[in-house]
């Protein structure tokens, strides 16, 4: 079996796991990585957004842009036309459902009430302990967005940064603003970064770096079903 064959596995186990919390979570986890070649200062952030002929009249795009456009802007990002923009942006961006399938226990009591003494334990030392176990499946979705930054003039990539997260949430729509702030959240990280991001759930959070540390060898991605995106240069 493959790497990406265990990462998959792994990754949707926590992303299992993080269902089966859900009553408890408070922060959405996006992985970020990195790669850059960014020399570019604060007076000359100006871009403009760059799409393929096929995507002009996208209106899922456009929502998307003025998502990352706010971000942008908190990096001291200025959008111009493009004849003036010195970078050009281009978004990719899918979604990938999966099912998840775990082993949940059915309990048994072997000690109906009523309960009495003190202190007061309905179960005591003796119970409840499993009898079976019944498997629930649960939907687990893949959000990506990708973010890739060229200079217009020369047509060199300077900065290319993705974000992709796990969990119940079946709109990318819904997804977006986590993943774009996370992207952005640390702008310009270094080439090969990979960090893990999380922000609050809610409006206004903001995010939180929780892991930062050098990129592996990047592994070929690997195909997989159920899954729609986008992609730079297609």
């Amino acid at each position: 079996m493959n790497t990406d064959r265990w990462t998959r596995r792994i990754m949707l186990l926590f992303a299992a796991l993080t269902l089966l919390l859900a009553g408890c979570t408070t922060y959405v986890t996006t992985q970020v990585t990195a790669f850059s070649a960014w020399s570019g200062s604060d007076a000359t952030r100006t871009y403009a957004f760059t799409r393929h002929e096929d995507q002009q009249n996208n209106l899922e795009l456009t929502a998307y842009e003025r998502i990352v456009a706010n971000e942008l802007a908190a990096q001291s990002f200025r959008e111009v036309p493009r004849n003036e923009a010195r970078y050009l942006v281009e978004l990719a961006y899918g979604i990938r459902s999966d099912i998840v399938t775990i082993a949940e226990p059915v309990y048994y009591n072997p000690w109906p009430g009523p309960y009495w003494g003190r202190p007061f334990d309905p179960w005591g030392p003796w119970g409840p302990f499993p009898t079976a176990y019944v498997n629930q499946s649960y939907p687990v979705f893949t959000h990506l967005l990708g973010i890739r930054m060229t200079e217009r003039a020369s047509g060199k990539e300077v900065y290319n940064v993705s974000a992709r997260n796990f969990g119940g949430e079946s709109s990318l729509v819904r997804a977006m603003p986590y993943l774009a702030r996370s992207a952005l959240a640390d702008f310009p990280l270094g080439n090969g970064a990979v960090h893990t991001v999380k922000i609050p759930v809610g409006n206004g959070g903001m995010a939180v770096t929780e892991v930062s540390m050098p990129a592996a060898a990047p592994a070929a991605a690997s195909g997989t079903s159920g899954s729609s995106a986008t992609k730079p240069g297609q």
